[in-house]
């Protein structure tokens, strides 16, 4: 049998915006230092700060609360798993509702609140082997649909608002999701975008999805040698035209009002 005393310390940041959690869950984590020993790299009172976090310190564990406004726990676990080393998640919450989609996620753990420092001491030891789950079942599990994409560009997770994405465009293996300011890659499937954001984003075409709120209007368009004419929409803030496909047309056509 394995002395726990050996353990190497885990660097953990608690992320939960009541500061009497955090402290408790600090409090717990230093009464189980000797046979499970952890250290707290940084504290957050949501996924956005939880991020700014992760930018400049190493983490082997996040420790997070779900309902949490600006960023909730289960979007802030999507995109720690897209980092090359992403940290253990367990996920921490007064609200039982989530725990069986929780605990059907096998790379993750769930604590009740209040916590108790037995519950935790076991999701510490399960967190120390467990690796972290895919974004699939992470996104099955969302309260609410990602309120940001996050795009990997050297080495840091850039944060993305969905609202401010006008349309995303798949470009061989990669989606590209431009904003008015500039284009970033993504590394996700437009098919599951489409599914996961279907009253924001409208596809046009089997390559391209419009942000419904960004449509300035349409248009017709000739191109091509043949000069063929086809429809475009017209998007505000962007000279880029986007053509519509023969096939979506009537279907771009009732959802946009036309």
């Amino acid at each position: 049998m394995s002395d726990d005393t050996s353990l190497p310390s885990l660097a953990v940041l608690l992320v939960d915006d009541e500061a009497p959690a955090r402290e408790r869950l600090r409090d717990l984590l230093g009464d189980l230092g000797d046979k499970q020993p952890t250290r707290i790299v940084g504290m957050a009172s949501n996924g956005v700060e939880a991020l700014a976090v992760l930018e400049a310190t190493p983490v082997d564990l996040v420790i997070t609360d779900i309902r949490m406004p600006v960023m909730d726990g289960v979007e802030l676990a999507r995109h720690l798993a897209r980092l090359a080393q992403p940290p253990a998640v367990i996920f921490s919450t007064a609200y039982d509702e989530y725990a069986v989609r929780a605990f059907e996620l096998a790379a993750v753990d769930y604590l009740l609140k209040p916590v108790r420092a037995a519950r935790l001491a076991d999701a510490l030891t399960k967190a120390r082997r467990l690796r972290p789950q895919a974004d699939e079942k992470l996104r099955r599990m969302a309260p609410a649909a990602r309120s940001h994409f996050s795009i990997s560009e050297r080495g840091r997770i850039l944060l993305v608002p969905v609202p401010a994405v006008l349309f995303l465009k798949a470009e061989q293996k990669y989606v590209v999701a431009r904003t008015r300011e500039r284009e970033y890659l993504l590394d996700e499937s437009l098919v599951q975008l489409e599914d996961e954001f279907p009253d924001r984003f409208l596809r046009i075409h089997r390559n391209c999805l419009i942000a419904r709120s960004a449509v300035h209007g349409v248009a017709r368009a000739t191109t091509g040698e043949d000069g063929e004419a086809h429809w475009v929409i017209l998007l505000d803030g962007l000279t880029e035209q986007l053509p519509v496909s023969r096939r979506q047309w009537p279907t771009v056509k009732e959802n946009l009002g036309l």
